[in-house]
């Protein structure tokens, strides 16, 4: 769930809801990615068809742990990531120097901006997690730069999820703050805010663009107590709660005391042997057509 900055390095008009040059923020995506990806069965659960694939981007990447994994799999495929935040930006190169992944490469570049591609440059065009600095009326025009950017007959693929659900109050309260928060600042579909309200867009989103052969899949993410991954999500929810105090506050959904109150015990409901909880992630791809 990273962000993007105006081309050349300004974050002035970052939408993103935490400071994206945050090493607390770095550190939290890195975990999130490598929990997400295990989770959801690899970097390419629906198995497409990458025969004709030589250029992929990643956009709003992060600190390019699905670039990386998908060079490291695929050294005949040249992978470039993007990302708002020239920290992000830096580590995934190193890591790819380090890696001596020669197909990887990262650039800093606003995705709510045209982007700095020609026409028709990338056999496909991924996403992940992106709904967290999405306006609602910006969703047209990346599709439009998405499809610009893609060739005839490139794939199309956005990842984004559904959060929140439990069997925990407080759990339960902090998401739909910040589901609240989220509709408070035009991030989200929901009518009444009381989810993220995304993912069931997504399909519409690929009909009106004009993409053909749309295919989705759809993973639960348990985090419950006796999983393996719950450990790293609370670790995940502890920090990213802590880093959208600022954002509870100017939202004027809570004071940042308020905030704290609920977050604190909703990481101690994490650690009780009946916590129930899951993420729904969706993947939707479309090609462009010929």
């Amino acid at each position: 769930m990273s962000a993007s900055p105006e081309q050349g390095g300004n974050t002035s008009e970052s939408t993103y809801v935490v400071d994206a040059e945050s090493a607390a923020e770095m550190a939290r995506l890195v975990r999130q990615d490598q929990l997400l990806t295990q989770d959801m069965g690899g970097i390419f659960p629906e198995n497409p068809d990458l025969s004709n694939v030589q250029r992929i981007v990643d956009l709003a990447c992060g600190p390019g742990g699905w670039v990386l994994e998908v060079a490291f799999r695929y050294t005949d495929i040249e992978v470039v990531g993007v990302d708002i935040s020239q920290r992000m930006i830096d580590y995934a190169s190193a890591k790819a120097r380090v890696q001596r992944l020669s197909n990887a490469s990262f650039q800093v570049m606003n995705i709510l901006k045209p982007l700095a591609f020609d026409d028709a440059s990338f056999d496909l065009v991924n996403t992940r997690m992106i709904a967290t600095f999405m306006p609602r009326d910006a969703w047209p025009k990346l599709f439009a730069e998405c499809l610009r950017i893609l060739r005839p007959g490139g794939i199309l693929r956005f990842t984004d999820v559904e959060v929140g659900m439990s069997n925990k109050p407080a759990f339960e309260k902090a998401w739909n703050m910040v589901e609240q928060a989220m509709s408070r600042a035009n991030m989200n579909f929901s009518p009444n805010g009381l989810h993220w309200g995304i993912i069931h867009m997504l399909p519409r989103f690929f009909q009106q663009a004009g993409l053909h052969h749309i295919g989705k899949m759809a993973y639960a993410v348990d985090f419950s107590a006796g999983t393996e991954i719950r450990e790293g999500f609370y670790h995940d929810f502890a920090s990213g709660f802590q880093s959208v105090e600022p954002f509870m506050e100017k939202m004027r959904v809570a004071t940042v005391a308020e905030w704290r109150e609920v977050y604190q015990k909703a990481l101690t409901e994490m650690g009780e042997e009946d916590f129930c909880a899951m993420w729904i992630l969706l993947t939707v791809w479309g090609q462009k057509p010929a």
